[in-house]
Protein backbone atom coordinates (compact mmCIF):
# COMPACT_ATOMS: atom_id res chain seq x y z
CA UNK A 1 0.00 0.00 0.00
CA UNK A 2 1.54 3.57 -0.83
CA UNK A 3 2.77 5.52 2.05
CA UNK A 4 2.04 9.40 1.97
CA UNK A 5 4.24 11.63 3.91
CA UNK A 6 3.15 14.90 4.39
CA UNK A 7 5.86 17.20 2.99
CA UNK A 8 4.13 20.57 4.56
CA UNK A 9 6.45 21.27 7.44
CA UNK A 10 6.33 23.92 9.47
CA UNK A 11 9.82 26.34 10.11
CA UNK A 12 11.82 25.06 12.97
CA UNK A 13 10.34 21.47 13.01
CA UNK A 14 13.01 18.63 13.85
CA UNK A 15 13.06 15.04 13.02
CA UNK A 16 13.65 13.65 16.25
CA UNK A 17 17.50 11.83 16.56
CA UNK A 18 18.73 13.25 13.73
CA UNK A 19 19.01 16.22 14.77
CA UNK A 20 18.06 17.72 11.43
CA UNK A 21 16.25 21.48 11.19
CA UNK A 22 13.77 21.64 8.08
CA UNK A 23 13.45 25.38 7.23
CA UNK A 24 11.83 25.18 3.17
CA UNK A 25 8.22 25.56 2.57
CA UNK A 26 6.24 23.45 -0.23
CA UNK A 27 6.72 25.00 -3.46
CA UNK A 28 4.06 26.24 -5.52
CA UNK A 29 4.94 23.36 -7.93
CA UNK A 30 4.24 20.80 -5.44
CA UNK A 31 0.79 21.62 -4.59
CA UNK A 32 0.10 21.78 -8.51
CA UNK A 33 1.42 18.42 -9.20
CA UNK A 34 -1.40 16.32 -7.81
CA UNK A 35 -3.99 18.35 -9.65
CA UNK A 36 -1.62 18.23 -12.73
CA UNK A 37 -2.13 14.71 -12.56
CA UNK A 38 -5.90 14.21 -12.00
CA UNK A 39 -6.28 16.83 -14.91
CA UNK A 40 -4.86 14.28 -16.95
CA UNK A 41 -6.43 10.74 -15.36
CA UNK A 42 -10.21 11.71 -14.87
CA UNK A 43 -10.75 12.43 -18.55
CA UNK A 44 -8.90 9.13 -19.29
CA UNK A 45 -11.18 7.61 -16.80
CA UNK A 46 -14.58 8.77 -18.38
CA UNK A 47 -14.16 6.76 -21.64
CA UNK A 48 -16.50 4.57 -22.53
CA UNK A 49 -15.78 1.96 -25.71
CA UNK A 50 -19.43 1.03 -27.06
CA UNK A 51 -21.28 0.65 -30.53
CA UNK A 52 -22.05 4.08 -32.06
CA UNK A 53 -25.69 2.31 -32.21
CA UNK A 54 -25.92 1.64 -28.48
CA UNK A 55 -27.00 5.44 -27.48
CA UNK A 56 -30.32 4.72 -29.95
CA UNK A 57 -31.23 2.38 -26.47
CA UNK A 58 -31.28 4.92 -24.41
CA UNK A 59 -33.60 6.89 -27.00
CA UNK A 60 -36.27 4.29 -26.99
CA UNK A 61 -36.57 3.95 -23.16
CA UNK A 62 -36.79 7.30 -22.52
CA UNK A 63 -39.95 7.27 -25.52
CA UNK A 64 -40.85 4.72 -24.36
CA UNK A 65 -41.28 5.96 -20.78
CA UNK A 66 -42.98 8.24 -21.90
CA UNK A 67 -45.94 6.66 -23.75
CA UNK A 68 -46.26 3.98 -20.98
CA UNK A 69 -46.48 6.46 -17.91
CA UNK A 70 -42.96 5.81 -16.54
CA UNK A 71 -41.02 8.38 -15.07
CA UNK A 72 -37.92 9.09 -16.53
CA UNK A 73 -36.45 10.67 -12.98
CA UNK A 74 -35.48 8.15 -10.85
CA UNK A 75 -36.28 11.17 -7.93
CA UNK A 76 -39.92 11.01 -8.81
CA UNK A 77 -40.95 7.67 -8.69
CA UNK A 78 -44.40 8.23 -9.90
CA UNK A 79 -46.69 7.50 -12.53
CA UNK A 80 -49.72 8.69 -14.35
CA UNK A 81 -52.76 5.88 -13.82
CA UNK A 82 -55.28 7.74 -15.48
CA UNK A 83 -58.98 6.04 -14.06
CA UNK A 84 -61.70 4.63 -16.83
CA UNK A 85 -64.35 6.90 -17.80
CA UNK A 86 -68.07 5.88 -16.97
CA UNK A 87 -68.46 3.73 -19.76
CA UNK A 88 -65.32 2.29 -21.02
CA UNK A 89 -64.72 1.21 -24.84
CA UNK A 90 -61.49 -1.46 -25.07
CA UNK A 91 -59.25 1.22 -26.08
CA UNK A 92 -60.01 2.88 -22.30
CA UNK A 93 -59.26 -0.32 -20.57
CA UNK A 94 -56.01 -1.32 -22.67
CA UNK A 95 -54.70 2.22 -21.91
CA UNK A 96 -55.46 1.88 -18.29
CA UNK A 97 -53.25 -1.88 -18.73
CA UNK A 98 -50.59 -0.03 -20.56
CA UNK A 99 -50.37 3.02 -17.84
CA UNK A 100 -50.64 0.63 -14.67
CA UNK A 101 -50.14 -3.13 -15.05
CA UNK A 102 -47.05 -4.07 -12.78
CA UNK A 103 -45.47 -6.77 -15.27
CA UNK A 104 -45.40 -4.69 -17.72
CA UNK A 105 -43.83 -2.16 -15.31
CA UNK A 106 -41.34 -4.47 -14.37
CA UNK A 107 -40.21 -5.85 -18.24
CA UNK A 108 -39.82 -1.98 -18.65
CA UNK A 109 -37.15 -1.64 -15.82
CA UNK A 110 -35.67 -5.14 -17.13
CA UNK A 111 -35.11 -3.78 -20.09
CA UNK A 112 -33.68 -0.43 -18.55
CA UNK A 113 -30.92 -2.38 -16.31
CA UNK A 114 -29.82 -3.70 -18.93
CA UNK A 115 -29.48 -0.56 -21.31
CA UNK A 116 -27.25 0.42 -18.42
CA UNK A 117 -25.02 -2.16 -17.91
CA UNK A 118 -23.87 -0.80 -21.54
CA UNK A 119 -21.74 2.18 -20.15
CA UNK A 120 -20.34 -0.54 -17.18
CA UNK A 121 -19.15 -3.06 -20.00
CA UNK A 122 -17.87 -0.54 -21.87
CA UNK A 123 -15.87 1.73 -19.37
CA UNK A 124 -12.15 1.70 -19.92
CA UNK A 125 -9.46 1.69 -18.56
CA UNK A 126 -11.07 -1.21 -16.77
CA UNK A 127 -8.47 -0.53 -13.82
CA UNK A 128 -8.52 2.16 -11.27
CA UNK A 129 -5.77 4.31 -11.06
CA UNK A 130 -3.63 4.40 -8.24
CA UNK A 131 -1.19 7.64 -7.19
CA UNK A 132 1.42 7.28 -4.82
CA UNK A 133 3.55 10.00 -3.93
CA UNK A 134 6.59 9.05 -1.92
CA UNK A 135 8.80 12.01 0.49
CA UNK A 136 12.38 11.69 1.42
CA UNK A 137 13.77 12.85 4.18
CA UNK A 138 17.61 13.47 3.79
CA UNK A 139 20.25 16.12 5.86
CA UNK A 140 21.48 16.74 1.82
CA UNK A 141 20.49 19.83 0.90
CA UNK A 142 17.85 18.79 -1.63
CA UNK A 143 14.94 20.88 -3.07
CA UNK A 144 11.68 19.77 -1.94
CA UNK A 145 10.65 19.14 -5.34
CA UNK A 146 13.72 16.46 -5.96
CA UNK A 147 12.61 14.83 -2.80
CA UNK A 148 9.21 13.73 -3.65
CA UNK A 149 8.24 11.00 -5.96
CA UNK A 150 5.61 10.50 -7.50
CA UNK A 151 4.32 7.57 -9.75
CA UNK A 152 0.82 6.91 -11.61
CA UNK A 153 -0.41 2.98 -12.47
CA UNK A 154 -3.01 0.68 -12.36
CA UNK A 155 -4.18 -0.94 -9.92
CA UNK A 156 -4.12 -3.83 -12.02
CA UNK A 157 -3.44 -5.41 -15.75
CA UNK A 158 -6.56 -3.50 -17.85
CA UNK A 159 -8.04 -5.29 -20.81
CA UNK A 160 -7.06 -3.80 -24.24
CA UNK A 161 -9.66 -1.73 -25.74
CA UNK A 162 -10.65 -4.35 -27.83
CA UNK A 163 -11.40 -6.29 -25.20
CA UNK A 164 -13.59 -3.51 -23.36
CA UNK A 165 -15.42 -2.77 -26.49
CA UNK A 166 -16.20 -6.47 -27.75
CA UNK A 167 -18.01 -6.49 -23.82
CA UNK A 168 -20.05 -3.46 -24.78
CA UNK A 169 -21.14 -5.33 -27.54
CA UNK A 170 -22.37 -7.87 -26.07
CA UNK A 171 -24.02 -6.10 -23.31
CA UNK A 172 -26.08 -3.97 -25.94
CA UNK A 173 -26.87 -6.97 -27.87
CA UNK A 174 -28.73 -8.44 -24.62
CA UNK A 175 -30.38 -4.54 -24.16
CA UNK A 176 -31.70 -5.01 -27.69
CA UNK A 177 -32.91 -8.55 -26.81
CA UNK A 178 -34.64 -6.61 -22.95
CA UNK A 179 -36.35 -4.12 -25.46
CA UNK A 180 -37.68 -6.79 -27.52
CA UNK A 181 -38.71 -9.01 -24.57
CA UNK A 182 -40.53 -5.77 -23.08
CA UNK A 183 -42.42 -5.57 -26.96
CA UNK A 184 -43.61 -8.67 -26.42
CA UNK A 185 -44.75 -8.15 -22.83
CA UNK A 186 -46.68 -5.60 -24.19
CA UNK A 187 -48.40 -8.00 -26.75
CA UNK A 188 -49.11 -10.37 -24.01
CA UNK A 189 -50.87 -7.99 -21.97
CA UNK A 190 -53.00 -6.55 -24.44
CA UNK A 191 -54.05 -10.14 -25.62
CA UNK A 192 -54.85 -11.13 -21.99
CA UNK A 193 -56.52 -7.43 -21.63
CA UNK A 194 -58.69 -7.68 -24.88
CA UNK A 195 -59.57 -11.21 -24.47
CA UNK A 196 -60.87 -10.65 -20.88
CA UNK A 197 -63.03 -7.52 -22.34
CA UNK A 198 -64.35 -10.07 -24.48
CA UNK A 199 -64.99 -12.32 -22.47
CA UNK A 200 -66.51 -9.83 -20.06
CA UNK A 201 -68.99 -8.08 -22.70
CA UNK A 202 -69.73 -11.58 -23.86
CA UNK A 203 -70.55 -12.96 -20.35
CA UNK A 204 -72.51 -9.49 -19.96
CA UNK A 205 -74.82 -10.29 -23.36
CA UNK A 206 -75.46 -14.10 -21.63
CA UNK A 207 -77.04 -12.18 -18.41
CA UNK A 208 -79.09 -9.89 -20.50
CA UNK A 209 -80.40 -13.02 -22.93
CA UNK A 210 -80.92 -14.97 -20.00
CA UNK A 211 -82.58 -12.12 -18.77
CA UNK A 212 -85.32 -12.53 -21.02
CA UNK A 213 -85.15 -16.08 -21.34
CA UNK A 214 -86.07 -16.27 -17.86
CA UNK A 215 -88.89 -13.63 -18.40
CA UNK A 216 -90.46 -15.62 -21.21
CA UNK A 217 -90.40 -18.93 -19.18
CA UNK A 218 -92.29 -16.92 -16.78
CA UNK A 219 -94.96 -16.31 -18.99
CA UNK A 220 -95.38 -19.68 -19.38
CA UNK A 221 -95.36 -20.67 -15.84
CA UNK A 222 -98.27 -17.74 -15.38
CA UNK A 223 -100.06 -19.44 -18.56
CA UNK A 224 -99.88 -22.73 -16.89
CA UNK A 225 -101.27 -21.41 -13.90
CA UNK A 226 -104.11 -19.85 -15.27
CA UNK A 227 -104.86 -22.67 -17.15
CA UNK A 228 -104.57 -24.93 -13.80
CA UNK A 229 -107.07 -23.08 -12.21
CA UNK A 230 -109.63 -23.27 -15.34
CA UNK A 231 -109.34 -27.09 -14.77
CA UNK A 232 -106.67 -27.53 -16.97
CA UNK A 233 -103.60 -30.56 -15.99
CA UNK A 234 -101.67 -29.82 -13.27
CA UNK A 235 -98.55 -31.51 -15.02
CA UNK A 236 -97.90 -28.75 -17.66
CA UNK A 237 -97.79 -26.06 -14.58
CA UNK A 238 -95.26 -27.99 -12.70
CA UNK A 239 -93.02 -28.24 -15.86
CA UNK A 240 -93.27 -25.05 -16.62
CA UNK A 241 -92.14 -23.93 -12.76
CA UNK A 242 -88.91 -26.54 -13.02
CA UNK A 243 -88.12 -24.94 -15.90
CA UNK A 244 -88.60 -20.96 -14.37
CA UNK A 245 -86.70 -22.42 -11.57
CA UNK A 246 -83.51 -23.58 -13.94
CA UNK A 247 -83.26 -20.45 -15.69
CA UNK A 248 -83.27 -18.13 -12.53
CA UNK A 249 -80.52 -20.49 -11.31
CA UNK A 250 -78.67 -20.27 -14.22
CA UNK A 251 -79.11 -16.66 -14.07
CA UNK A 252 -77.86 -16.38 -10.83
CA UNK A 253 -74.80 -18.33 -11.77
CA UNK A 254 -74.18 -16.21 -14.78
CA UNK A 255 -74.15 -12.89 -12.79
CA UNK A 256 -71.63 -14.41 -10.55
CA UNK A 257 -69.73 -15.42 -13.38
CA UNK A 258 -69.80 -11.95 -14.55
CA UNK A 259 -68.85 -10.46 -10.98
CA UNK A 260 -65.62 -12.85 -11.75
CA UNK A 261 -64.65 -12.21 -14.62
CA UNK A 262 -64.76 -8.16 -13.83
CA UNK A 263 -62.45 -9.00 -10.55
CA UNK A 264 -60.02 -11.01 -13.04
CA UNK A 265 -60.36 -7.83 -15.66
CA UNK A 266 -59.28 -5.27 -12.68
CA UNK A 267 -56.93 -6.88 -11.11
CA UNK A 268 -55.17 -6.58 -15.16
CA UNK A 269 -56.10 -2.69 -14.76
CA UNK A 270 -54.44 -3.16 -11.38
CA UNK A 271 -57.76 -1.65 -9.97
CA UNK A 272 -59.71 -2.77 -7.06
CA UNK A 273 -61.01 -6.13 -7.53
CA UNK A 274 -64.57 -5.15 -6.67
CA UNK A 275 -63.92 -1.18 -8.56
CA UNK A 276 -67.10 -0.46 -10.75
CA UNK A 277 -67.16 -1.52 -14.30
CA UNK A 278 -69.72 -0.76 -16.19
CA UNK A 279 -70.20 -3.46 -19.27
CA UNK A 280 -71.34 -1.90 -22.57
CA UNK A 281 -74.86 -2.17 -23.26
CA UNK A 282 -74.86 -4.32 -25.66
CA UNK A 283 -71.64 -6.36 -27.53
CA UNK A 284 -69.47 -3.91 -29.11
CA UNK A 285 -68.31 -3.27 -32.85
CA UNK A 286 -66.01 -5.80 -34.53
CA UNK A 287 -62.78 -4.07 -34.90
CA UNK A 288 -61.79 -3.78 -38.37
CA UNK A 289 -59.10 -5.05 -40.21
CA UNK A 290 -58.09 -2.69 -43.25
CA UNK A 291 -55.55 -5.67 -44.85
CA UNK A 292 -56.28 -8.41 -46.76
CA UNK A 293 -55.23 -12.16 -46.21
CA UNK A 294 -52.48 -12.42 -48.50
CA UNK A 295 -51.23 -9.15 -46.50
CA UNK A 296 -51.28 -10.72 -43.37
CA UNK A 297 -49.32 -13.88 -44.07
CA UNK A 298 -47.10 -11.86 -45.83
CA UNK A 299 -46.61 -9.85 -42.69
CA UNK A 300 -46.60 -13.04 -41.14
CA UNK A 301 -44.51 -13.17 -37.67
CA UNK A 302 -41.62 -10.83 -39.37
CA UNK A 303 -42.33 -8.65 -36.48
CA UNK A 304 -42.86 -10.94 -33.90
CA UNK A 305 -41.45 -9.39 -30.33
CA UNK A 306 -40.12 -13.22 -29.42
CA UNK A 307 -38.24 -14.14 -32.38
CA UNK A 308 -36.93 -10.63 -32.34
CA UNK A 309 -35.47 -11.22 -28.95
CA UNK A 310 -34.50 -14.20 -29.65
CA UNK A 311 -32.38 -12.56 -32.99
CA UNK A 312 -30.79 -10.26 -30.56
CA UNK A 313 -30.22 -13.31 -28.23
CA UNK A 314 -28.34 -15.03 -31.23
CA UNK A 315 -26.22 -11.85 -32.33
CA UNK A 316 -25.32 -11.13 -28.66
CA UNK A 317 -23.91 -14.88 -27.89
CA UNK A 318 -21.28 -14.76 -31.42
CA UNK A 319 -20.38 -11.36 -29.85
CA UNK A 320 -19.50 -13.75 -26.89
CA UNK A 321 -17.68 -15.92 -28.75
CA UNK A 322 -15.11 -13.60 -30.59
CA UNK A 323 -15.09 -11.88 -26.89
CA UNK A 324 -13.60 -15.13 -25.84
CA UNK A 325 -11.37 -15.59 -28.00
CA UNK A 326 -9.96 -12.61 -27.35
CA UNK A 327 -8.33 -13.70 -24.31
CA UNK A 328 -5.61 -15.27 -25.95
CA UNK A 329 -4.39 -11.47 -26.15
CA UNK A 330 -2.10 -9.91 -23.02
CA UNK A 331 -2.98 -7.06 -20.94
CA UNK A 332 -0.97 -4.54 -20.05
CA UNK A 333 -0.46 -2.23 -17.13
CA UNK A 334 1.08 0.75 -17.63
CA UNK A 335 2.94 2.89 -15.26
CA UNK A 336 4.79 6.18 -15.08
CA UNK A 337 6.71 7.95 -12.37
CA UNK A 338 9.35 10.99 -11.70
CA UNK A 339 11.17 12.16 -8.63
CA UNK A 340 11.40 15.90 -9.14
CA UNK A 341 14.29 16.98 -11.61
CA UNK A 342 16.16 14.14 -11.02
CA UNK A 343 14.45 10.61 -12.75
CA UNK A 344 11.49 10.28 -14.75
CA UNK A 345 10.75 6.91 -16.26
CA UNK A 346 8.11 5.33 -17.84
CA UNK A 347 6.73 1.30 -18.26
CA UNK A 348 4.35 -1.22 -18.69
CA UNK A 349 3.75 -4.30 -17.13
CA UNK A 350 2.90 -6.97 -19.97
CA UNK A 351 0.44 -9.69 -18.56
CA UNK A 352 0.52 -13.15 -20.75
CA UNK A 353 -2.41 -15.73 -20.60
CA UNK A 354 -1.32 -19.14 -19.57
CA UNK A 355 -4.73 -20.47 -18.83
CA UNK A 356 -5.30 -22.33 -22.03
CA UNK A 357 -7.64 -25.20 -21.30
CA UNK A 358 -9.63 -22.23 -19.88
CA UNK A 359 -9.71 -20.22 -22.67
CA UNK A 360 -10.50 -22.79 -25.21
CA UNK A 361 -13.27 -23.98 -22.53
CA UNK A 362 -14.81 -20.46 -22.57
CA UNK A 363 -14.74 -20.58 -25.97
CA UNK A 364 -16.76 -24.03 -26.22
CA UNK A 365 -19.44 -23.11 -24.16
CA UNK A 366 -19.76 -19.53 -25.85
CA UNK A 367 -20.18 -21.77 -29.38
CA UNK A 368 -23.00 -24.12 -27.45
CA UNK A 369 -24.57 -21.25 -25.78
CA UNK A 370 -25.00 -20.09 -29.70
CA UNK A 371 -25.94 -23.65 -31.08
CA UNK A 372 -28.76 -23.63 -28.61
CA UNK A 373 -29.87 -20.00 -28.93
CA UNK A 374 -29.93 -21.18 -32.88
CA UNK A 375 -31.88 -24.43 -32.11
CA UNK A 376 -34.38 -22.36 -30.10
CA UNK A 377 -35.31 -19.31 -32.62
CA UNK A 378 -35.52 -22.51 -35.61
CA UNK A 379 -38.07 -24.15 -33.92
CA UNK A 380 -40.03 -21.03 -32.63
CA UNK A 381 -40.21 -19.17 -36.10
CA UNK A 382 -41.53 -22.82 -36.97
CA UNK A 383 -44.16 -22.46 -34.01
CA UNK A 384 -45.13 -19.06 -34.21
CA UNK A 385 -45.33 -19.62 -37.99
CA UNK A 386 -48.07 -22.36 -37.59
CA UNK A 387 -49.85 -20.59 -34.80
CA UNK A 388 -50.41 -17.58 -37.13
CA UNK A 389 -51.80 -19.16 -39.98
CA UNK A 390 -53.86 -21.40 -37.25
CA UNK A 391 -55.37 -18.35 -35.93
CA UNK A 392 -55.84 -16.05 -39.32
CA UNK A 393 -57.73 -19.39 -40.20
CA UNK A 394 -59.77 -19.50 -36.85
CA UNK A 395 -60.13 -15.83 -36.83
CA UNK A 396 -61.83 -16.20 -40.66
CA UNK A 397 -64.31 -18.84 -39.73
CA UNK A 398 -65.40 -16.96 -36.98
CA UNK A 399 -66.35 -14.07 -38.80
CA UNK A 400 -68.24 -16.43 -41.26
CA UNK A 401 -69.78 -17.88 -38.87
CA UNK A 402 -71.14 -14.32 -37.16
CA UNK A 403 -71.88 -12.76 -40.59
CA UNK A 404 -74.24 -16.24 -40.78
CA UNK A 405 -75.79 -16.02 -37.85
CA UNK A 406 -76.53 -12.27 -38.54
CA UNK A 407 -77.77 -11.90 -42.17
CA UNK A 408 -79.17 -15.58 -42.47
CA UNK A 409 -80.44 -17.08 -39.13
CA UNK A 410 -81.12 -14.72 -37.10
CA UNK A 411 -83.88 -13.08 -39.94
CA UNK A 412 -85.08 -16.75 -40.64
CA UNK A 413 -85.37 -17.76 -37.09
CA UNK A 414 -87.05 -13.36 -36.17
CA UNK A 415 -89.73 -14.56 -39.01
CA UNK A 416 -90.14 -17.56 -37.43
CA UNK A 417 -91.24 -15.68 -33.78
CA UNK A 418 -93.87 -13.33 -36.75
CA UNK A 419 -95.14 -16.29 -38.09
CA UNK A 420 -95.95 -18.07 -34.99
CA UNK A 421 -97.14 -14.64 -33.45
CA UNK A 422 -99.43 -14.30 -35.77
CA UNK A 423 -100.59 -17.74 -36.09
CA UNK A 424 -100.93 -17.88 -31.97
CA UNK A 425 -103.36 -14.29 -32.62
CA UNK A 426 -105.45 -16.29 -35.11
CA UNK A 427 -105.65 -19.31 -32.71
CA UNK A 428 -103.89 -21.52 -35.19
CA UNK A 429 -101.22 -22.20 -32.42
CA UNK A 430 -99.86 -22.21 -28.69
CA UNK A 431 -98.88 -19.56 -26.65
CA UNK A 432 -95.99 -22.33 -25.76
CA UNK A 433 -95.13 -22.51 -29.61
CA UNK A 434 -95.05 -19.27 -29.55
CA UNK A 435 -92.80 -19.23 -26.90
CA UNK A 436 -90.54 -21.64 -28.30
CA UNK A 437 -89.70 -19.51 -31.23
CA UNK A 438 -88.84 -16.89 -29.29
CA UNK A 439 -86.30 -18.77 -26.98
CA UNK A 440 -84.73 -20.28 -29.86
CA UNK A 441 -84.49 -16.34 -31.08
CA UNK A 442 -82.65 -15.74 -28.33
CA UNK A 443 -80.19 -18.83 -28.76
CA UNK A 444 -79.76 -17.82 -32.25
CA UNK A 445 -78.74 -14.15 -30.79
CA UNK A 446 -76.07 -16.10 -28.11
CA UNK A 447 -74.64 -18.05 -30.30
CA UNK A 448 -73.69 -15.34 -32.95
CA UNK A 449 -72.35 -13.01 -30.22
CA UNK A 450 -70.50 -16.18 -29.17
CA UNK A 451 -68.92 -16.00 -32.79
CA UNK A 452 -68.24 -12.55 -32.98
CA UNK A 453 -66.38 -12.68 -29.30
CA UNK A 454 -64.60 -15.72 -30.42
CA UNK A 455 -63.58 -13.35 -33.68
CA UNK A 456 -62.07 -10.65 -30.93
CA UNK A 457 -60.08 -12.81 -28.76
CA UNK A 458 -58.53 -14.18 -32.13
CA UNK A 459 -57.78 -11.35 -33.45
CA UNK A 460 -56.00 -10.04 -30.37
CA UNK A 461 -53.65 -13.13 -30.27
CA UNK A 462 -53.11 -12.36 -34.24
CA UNK A 463 -51.83 -8.96 -33.36
CA UNK A 464 -49.44 -10.54 -30.81
CA UNK A 465 -48.04 -13.12 -33.19
CA UNK A 466 -47.39 -10.98 -36.30
CA UNK A 467 -45.87 -8.32 -32.93
CA UNK A 468 -48.40 -5.12 -35.02
CA UNK A 469 -51.63 -3.56 -34.39
CA UNK A 470 -54.05 -4.18 -36.75
CA UNK A 471 -54.92 -0.50 -37.25
CA UNK A 472 -51.58 0.19 -38.49
CA UNK A 473 -51.19 -2.19 -41.40
CA UNK A 474 -51.43 -1.14 -45.03
CA UNK A 475 -55.57 -1.28 -46.23
CA UNK A 476 -55.99 -3.62 -49.12
CA UNK A 477 -56.42 -2.45 -52.28
CA UNK A 478 -59.66 -2.18 -54.44
CA UNK A 479 -58.96 -4.77 -56.37
CA UNK A 480 -58.25 -6.96 -53.99
CA UNK A 481 -61.42 -6.33 -52.00
CA UNK A 482 -63.33 -6.78 -55.52
CA UNK A 483 -61.38 -10.12 -55.88
CA UNK A 484 -61.68 -11.55 -52.41
CA UNK A 485 -64.81 -14.21 -52.38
Amino acid sequence: MARIENPCHKEGWNLPGTGVRYKEEPTVLMRIIPYAILAVVVPIAGCVLKPADADKQNDALDATAGRYGYATDDRTRTRTTDDLPPEPAWRDVLRRAFLANGDLEAAYHEWAMAVHKINQAGSWPSQPVELNFEYMFSAQRMKSFDRLTTSVRLMDATALPNKTYQDAVVVWREAQAAGERFRAAKFDLQVKVLQAWSDYCLQAERVRIQQQNAGLLRLVADTAASRVRAGGSQQEQLRADVELKLADSELATMKSELEQQRAVLNGLLRRPAAAALLAPTTFPAARPIPADDDSLLAAGVVNNAELSAMGYDRESRRAAVRRARLEYMPEINPMAAFTGSISQSIGAAIVLPTQFPKIRAMIAESRADLRRIEASAGQLQADRAGQFASTLLALRDAERRGLVFTEDIIPLAQRTVDLSRQAYSNGASSYIDLIDTQRTLLEVRLTAVEARATREKMLAELEALAGMDVETLAPASPATQETKP
